[in-house]
């Protein structure tokens, strides 16, 4: 009882800091779950998203992460109305308190960057709903039978458009609704005919168009659909995101009257949290250290502003200095033989790699460029080529789902050892042919 009390006043103290210095937040809902509890949402993504292996298989990966002393998460936070963030039963009472000020500033952030303005804050329900869906296809037409088309719908769930909709509400209009129509746009604008205005959404055009699909299945991609737009600005603004959480849990901490034990316990889970990473950048550090130059030079003002427009992609490009890639030690490099070797420490090719890498979501960028192909029904993907080629392993499993998702041969031309290829998938039968 003295902990639950001591854990209370500490959020109302936090939280009292936090709207002093500005930061505006959802209404906070903590909950204290066991490792095993936190694992499972952290594997799902959400504590109430519908059933699927791949999950499972996140899950056991995390929690032997955990269970051989390799990783640990804290606590896992929720782009919510109220925001539900949820704090290992294991933690420390100052533990705790830097994972409370973090959170925070995680709620500002979804509550006022301008790329979670269109997600839904009432997502817990809409996914509870959708996993009942879910499990009443299942009792339908069998688990088996249901997992295998989620499958294909999963191999392809990044390849949507998440700005169509912000572009929509920049501009004070209505966004496009699952359908694929724009306001006022008639039916046959998105057909299976072939069309002057390339699709860039494949997970939504399939959806609508695929003459295979049963309505269920047809429910089940809008599903995934959803979600997929959901999650898709924590991904555009990782760097930004936990490089304002962090930036604000090092200053409300700093403001607390911590004894000796508790700022040594304080120092160390910010040093671990911000320690550079070999192979990859740490957003935690990265975002951190962007923020703070940023303040240096502009002013703390300036930030809220940066909170509220801008993404990763953005952040790097405007806002990262000759100084702080020096400071950072960041570096290209690549594989040569058995060997790793840097190969520029130039500012700027650095900057490009790292936004190479940022660029829709580091996806590939996929579009539609015929329904009707050859007037046969067959769809025609083109992959637009930036200079990194496909992994052909994966284009050629992929491909594989899409046809499932099709049920028509599927073609996708792309770029391989510098010069035009298109792939087709025919059933279980994958043929290349050079253009």
């Amino acid at each position: 009882m003295e902990d639950i009390m001591a854990l209370e006043s500490a959020v109302s103290e936090i939280i009292g800091l936090a709207r002093a210095r500005g930061l505006d937040f959802f209404p906070m809902r903590f909950e204290i779950c066991p490792a095993d509890v936190i694992y499972a949402f952290s594997a799902y993504g959400m504590p109430t998203r519908f059933s699927h292996w791949s999950f499972g298989k996140s899950y056991y990966r995390i929690k032997m992460r955990y269970d051989y002393g390799l990783n640990r998460i804290y606590e896992m936070v929720i782009n919510t109305d109220p925001c539900y963030a949820f704090l290992l039963s294991s933690n420390s009472l100052i533990q705790n308190k830097l994972i409370i000020a973090h959170v925070i500033a995680h709620s500002d952030f979804f509550k006022n960057n301008s790329y979670f303005s269109y997600t839904s804050r009432q997502m817990i329900d809409e996914m509870a709903r959708s996993a009942e869906r879910i499990r009443g296809y299942e009792t339908l037409y069998g688990r088996e039978h249901v997992e295998e088309f989620l499958n294909a719908v999963l191999a392809i769930q990044e390849h949507i458009d998440p700005y169509d909709f912000i572009e929509h509400l920049s501009a004070g209009k209505q966004g496009r609704g699952f359908d694929g129509r724009k306001a006022g746009e008639s039916c046959d604008a998105v057909s299976g005919e072939t069309f002057s205005e390339q699709e860039n959404d494949l997970l939504r055009y399939i959806a609508e168009n695929s003459p295979a699909l049963a309505e269920w299945e047809r429910d089940a991609m809008k599903i995934v659909h959803s979600e997929s737009l959901y999650f898709w600005p924590q991904l555009a603004t990782k760097i930004l995101n936990e490089g304002w959480a962090t930036f604000w849990h090092l200053r409300l901490l700093r403001e607390l009257e911590l004894d000796e034990a508790d700022a040594v316990e304080f120092a160390r889970m910010h040093a671990e949290l911000i320690q550079p990473g070999k192979r990859i950048v740490n957003p935690y550090l990265f975002g951190l250290r962007i923020l703070e130059d940023i303040e240096r030079r502009f002013g703390r003002e300036k930030l809220f502003e940066i909170r509220e427009v801008e993404n990763d992609v953005s952040l790097v490009r405007n806002y990262l200095t000759p100084e702080l890639v020096k400071e950072l030690d960041l570096y290209v490099y690549r594989q040569v033989g058995q060997d790793w070797r840097v190969t520029t420490k130039d500012w700027e090719r650095v900057r490009e790699a790292l936004l190479a890498n940022m660029i829709n979501g580091g996806n590939p960028y996929i579009v539609v460029v015929d329904g009707n192909y050859n007037s046969r029904g067959e769809l025609y993907l083109r992959h637009v080529y930036e200079g990194v080629e496909l992994d052909v392993r994966h284009l050629e499993h992929a491909l594989k789902h899409v046809y499932r998702l099709w049920g028509r041969p599927v073609h996708l031309e792309t770029s391989l050892d510098g010069r035009p290829a298109v792939f087709c998938s025919n059933r279980d039968l994958i043929s290349k042919s050079i253009i």
